[in-house]
């Protein structure tokens, strides 16, 4: 090899799972974590690609419906990528041995000399099935299972699929890829010796929130599907053990299955939220409206800190950047000496205490006002305040009628986040005739489709946790009044401030949390 030539990377023939983003194992994730290119099926969870570093090149594989040479083109990609001395995943749905051409992939490799490892992933099959309640085997039902093909070559007579025998040798029969030969499939069965009041499940798109699930006998399962106009992708499951779903259900029971819920937070503040919504069986359309970005701030305030007698934290992000500073400039937690320290919210106390600090005290409400009236006498106390910039006035105005010399310093910005545009999904829709983004259940909203699907009512829930992600979201659609944008809508606000700004922009608030958190948003939204 001559100096100038780049050493020959590796490719990692990666399955992504079925749908749901948390069903990826360890090691594809480690995987991604390494890739310097990625080149990703349609419909795969977007959100996968958070977990690729920032130099990461991000390839979308070609369109198998309107590219008849892609299984070409993405072979030559692999091989120049590896040639050139990258870390390549090639992240596929499902397992990319089982129905994905994983195999094709890596017969290309091997004749190319690209060194290769196979990461393997949940099968749909298995998975899809167990999201609606049926275990492919079981002692009392099945205890064999096959996989098969439903595209229309298997039911060709030249195929190497034997239906004649394959009919009733197994207990359990799951095709993929069959919807649109279902009718066709089920003739096949029934006509080799299947019974036709054999119980049949439809599974589509499986591990998300808009999974949907037909049952039938093999005998009508077609009049069904046609009924519901069920399109794919979906399985068909195909056995005794269907009969175990109604005892089984856990997915599509849960409490917020099938509600559409556009989360407005800042993206870096919106995992957990969106977790907390997709953990109760919601569909999480991050669309964030706000942006934090950290200010400078005057080193006197962190060459001082331990000459005040209280510094009031309002928030997470509060915590995080005056720290950050305060490391900046060589300190630690030592440099705020006997201050004693004020913490708004059980998730700014969580976050004091990562850094090793208790606070002092822990007003019960999050409003600026009561938070002044609840803190003990603060008559001539010198008071700094680091937080947004936008913040309400209400809290240091308490603060001073009580007497206190109040540093109000504004250590953070919420800037409103550009609309995204363009929509490269458009032509991929779910069981409404909704638009679908790769993510399927989870996807980030861009202002156009987000746009049409409020005024369609296409979303159920929007939430709102803070003033400046309802203005900045109000501000992003001039077009329409709150009224006519929101009115198909419910509203979902994390506190009385919120609540507050909402109003006076005319939009009709639903949902106010207890209390300032996440959680109670959660709980809110899950009793309305």
């Amino acid at each position: 090899m001559s100096p100038s030539t780049p050493p020959t990377g590796i490719v990692y023939i990666v399955g992504a799972g079925p749908g749901d983003r948390k069903l990826i194992t360890l090691k594809g994730v480690e995987c991604l974590q390494r890739a310097d290119v990625v080149i990703y099926d349609l419909l795969l969870n977007d959100r996968l690609l958070e977990y690729c570093p920032p130099h990461t090149e991000k390839i979308r594989a070609p369109d198998p419906r309107i590219r008849t040479t892609r299984q070409a083109e993405l072979n030559q990609m692999l091989v120049e990528h590896a040639k050139a001395g990258k870390v390549v995943v090639r992240l596929k749905g499902g397992d990319p041995y089982i129905f994905g051409r994983g195999g094709e992939e890596a017969v290309v490799l091997t004749e190319a000399g690209i060194p290769f490892e196979v990461v393997p992933g949940i099968t749909s099959a298995i998975a899809a099935s167990a999201y609606a309640g049926i275990p492919v085997t079981h002692r009392e039902y099945a205890s064999s299972v096959a996989f098969v093909t439903g595209h229309s070559a298997a039911l060709r007579s030249d195929s190497n699929i034997n239906w004649k025998q394959l009919a009733t040798a197994v207990d359990t029969l799951v095709v993929y890829m069959g919807v649109a030969h279902l009718q066709q499939i089920t003739e096949r069965l029934m006509e080799h010796g299947r019974n036709p009041e054999t119980p049949v499940s439809l599974v589509r798109v499986g591990t998300t929130p808009q999974q949907q699930v037909i049952q039938g006998t093999l005998n009508d399962i077609t009049q069904k599907a046609e009924a519901t106009q069920l399109k794919s992708p979906a399985l068909i499951v195909v056995g005794e053990v269907n009969r175990l779903r109604q005892h089984l259900r856990w997915f599509d029971t849960k409490p917020l299955f099938g509600k559409r819920i556009l989360v407005t937070r800042a993206r870096a503040q919106a995992s957990e939220f969106a977790d907390l919504l997709e953990t109760n069986g919601a569909e999480v359309i991050q669309f964030p409206t706000i942006e934090i970005r950290p200010l400078n701030l005057d080193s006197m305030y962190l060459q001082s800190i331990n000459e005040y007698d209280w510094v009031i934290f309002t928030s997470v992000n509060a915590v995080e950047i005056f720290y950050k500073h305060l490391q900046a400039e060589g300190k630690d937690v030592r440099a705020f000496g006997g201050t004693k320290i004020c913490a708004v919210g059980p998730k700014t106390v969580a976050a004091l205490n990562d850094i090793g600090i208790r606070p002092d005290f822990v007003p019960l409400h999050s409003r600026g006002s009561t938070i002044a009236a609840e803190m003990a006498d603060v008559y001539g106390k010198k008071i700094l305040l680091p937080r947004a910039k936008i913040a309400a006035a209400a809290l240091p105005e308490g603060l001073h009628e009580r007497g206190a010399h109040v540093d109000d310093v504004p250590l953070y910005d919420t800037v409103k986040v550009r609309p995204v545009i363009k929509d490269d999904y458009s032509d991929y829709q779910d069981k409404k005739g909704f638009p679908l983004s790769p993510g399927n259940h989870l996807n980030h909203g861009n202002h156009r489709s987000i746009e049409a699907d409020l005024l369609n009512g296409r979303i159920d829930f929007v939430t709102f946790t803070s003033s400046s992600t309802v203005t900045n979201f109000l501000e992003m659609f001039p077009t329409h009044t709150p009224a006519d944008l929101l009115k198909s809508v419910q509203v979902a606000v994390i506190g009385p401030e919120t609540q507050k700004t909402a109003i006076a922009h005319g939009v009709q608030v639903d949902i106010v949390a207890k209390q300032a958190t996440i959680e109670n948003l959660v709980e809110a939204i899950i009793d309305s």
